[in-house]
């Protein structure tokens, strides 16, 4: 099985793709989505009537993403509600293991993933991308009405996995988890689970190695940190042999923290063909999507979209901007150094 593309999609109360942008995906060559979605349509109906949506323009779902479930502050701080909110991501195992989608996805962020701001420039040929000055991220103040220690973090995750990871084994459903963005030891008070690969290795061992928690290999987060972070091209062979990669994130950056600024994959201080290269080269055969695009200036002015903020740039829907248009020509890009990839190692 070959690397499978995919291209986020979103249904929710407040933001829904298009049968046009469905299309458009069907027309890049995809057949795989990460399929996202909000509480109101969490259930084993709501999902099949996405899913049937899906299959009118021949896509399947790669992964399943409850967003308010995948981030959930209540869980990941351990709060007093997190037994009921830890229950419906118990029902959002069993809804993918009922649909025949094996991953779900699960970030320890609680404030989401955390930009200085968004600006047009030159890197992002006019557009709005997300930005980092590690200086200004490191001085706000805790989010979540006081500091959260690395301990409590811990604790909090192992308490999570002792009452998912039986679930998803008996099931067959696998976790994916995302590195904290950026990869800083703290963010807005509250210590960051996975900055670092030791980390990873840490929650793979707090899981008994199960194999229903993998990690979501975000390329952007490991080129944030740099080699504070890990070795990204052994990292890449050791986890894939281990089979602890289940998605992968494809995006680069100007360069490593303190500060950068999202870009094409073209224009990041890596080489992403390389990159691409010893995903092929390694034998990693899973998911793979382009997770952060630019988002039109335009519709932006007078927003203040300079300002500091918690900016999560992966869903950036708008009634006047396309995000999947935004997602083809990466998406392509992505496609061609894998193509390429293949070619030159035989495999195609």
């Amino acid at each position: 099985m070959p690397i499978t593309m995919q291209v986020p999609v979103i249904f929710a109360d407040n933001a829904q793709t298009t049968d046009a942008e469905l299309q458009l995906i069907r027309e890049m060559g995809i057949t795989n989505v990460d399929l996202n979605f909000g509480l109101a349509q969490c259930s084993e109906q709501g999902v099949r009537d996405i899913l049937a949506r899906l299959a009118r323009f021949g896509l399947v779902a790669g992964n399943l993403s409850c967003m308010p479930l995948q981030k959930n502050p209540s869980i990941i701080l351990g709060r007093d509600d997190r037994d009921e909110h830890i229950e419906r991501f118990r029902d959002l195992v069993r809804i993918a293991a009922a649909v025949g989608v094996p991953v779900v996805s699960v970030a320890w962020q609680p404030n989401g993933i955390l930009r200085t701001g968004r600006a047009a420039c030159e890197l992002s040929h006019g557009g709005l991308t997300g930005y980092v000055e590690q200086a200004e991220v490191e001085a706000r103040p805790a989010a979540n009405g006081r500091e959260y220690s690395a301990d409590e973090i811990w604790d909090n995750f192992a308490y999570f996995l002792e009452r998912t990871v039986p679930l998803c084994e008996e099931l067959g459903v696998r976790m994916a988890l995302h590195p904290n963005d950026p990869p800083i030891p703290s963010l807005a008070g509250a210590a960051s689970l996975i900055w670092r690969t030791s980390d990873y290795n840490r929650a793979f061992a707090l899981a008994g190695e199960s194999p229903a928690l993998a990690m979501k290999m975000c390329v952007g987060c490991w080129l944030e940190g740099g080699e504070a972070f890990g070795n990204l091209m052994d990292d890449i062979a050791d986890f894939t042999r281990r089979n602890k990669i289940a998605v992968v994130h494809f995006r680069n950056v100007s360069a490593t923290l303190p500060n950068f600024t999202e870009t094409l994959a073209e224009d990041g201080y890596a080489n992403m063909y390389r990159i691409m290269r010893r995903f092929v080269e390694c034998g990693y055969e899973g998911l793979m999507s382009v997770d952060h695009v630019f988002s039109d200036a335009a519709q932006n002015e007078g927003r203040g979209t300079d300002r500091p903020g918690y900016v999560i740039v992966a869903l950036d829907q708008d009634a006047t901007s396309n995000p999947t248009m935004r997602y083809a020509y990466p998406t392509g890009y992505a496609k061609g150094l894998l193509h390429a990839a293949e070619c030159e190692l035989g495999l195609r």
